[in-house]
């Protein structure tokens, strides 16, 4: 049996950095933003388009231009989001089969939106990665393009990092260095693995 579990944390969180930490460790893993990227480049581009008129080019959709017509503006939001969800919904259950196919113990699928889209419902346990807010607040700005307005607007559609924690099934703090988080994901690993068991 594969024991899926989803991977989720807030902005700024440091999630992708830990999701390829259980890469590194030979776990399969589902990436949702990789995969929206894919489809940014290839067959939602022209659903995009029609949506959202002048947001892509000949490589796909510009992000910063779909960016400036969807971000604190809900119902595009919600527009934009009605279109691709359903795409990578169908791309996570290619890769559940592939892999429960391959005989992997463990999988990994990195949602960024696990509690806001309903994932946690198709996952049999739940990681949130994490970090004081003042730690995420810093990792954000730093971002290039990045504002105080529009991270404030990222936070406000997100489940807050509080409540995350508390419907978590393991916790990895990434404030605390690299090294760290990446004995927390091997410990992790193994505890699953030697189990099969999700609960800490």
């Amino acid at each position: 049996m594969t024991v899926f579990l989803g991977l989720t944390g807030s902005i700024g969180m440091g999630k992708s950095t830990t999701a390829q930490m259980f890469i590194d460790a030979g776990i399969p893993v589902h990436d949702s933003d990789a995969c929206v990227h894919r489809l940014y480049a290839g067959k939602a581009a022209p659903m995009i388009e029609e949506a959202f008129p002048g947001t892509t080019n000949k490589d796909g959709v510009d992000r910063g231009l779909l960016g400036k017509q969807v971000i604190g503006n809900d119902s595009a939001m919600k527009k934009l989001e009605a279109l691709i969800h359903p795409l990578v919904r169908e791309e996570e259950i290619t890769f559940r089969q592939k892999t429960v196919q391959s005989g992997a113990s463990l999988a990994i699928l990195d949602i960024p939106l696990l509690f806001e889209t309903g994932g946690a419902e198709r996952v049999d346990g739940i990681i949130v990665v994490t970090a004081p807010a003042r730690i995420q607040r810093e990792r954000v700005l730093a971002r290039d393009g990045m504002t105080a307005e529009k991270f404030e607007s990222i936070l406000e559609r997100q489940v807050p990092d509080e409540e995350k924690r508390s419907r978590a099934d393991f916790i990895i703090d990434t404030s605390k260095g690299l090294e760290f988080a990446r004995q927390a994901v091997e410990n992790l690993i193994e505890s699953v693995m030697a189990n099969n068991d999700i609960s800490n």
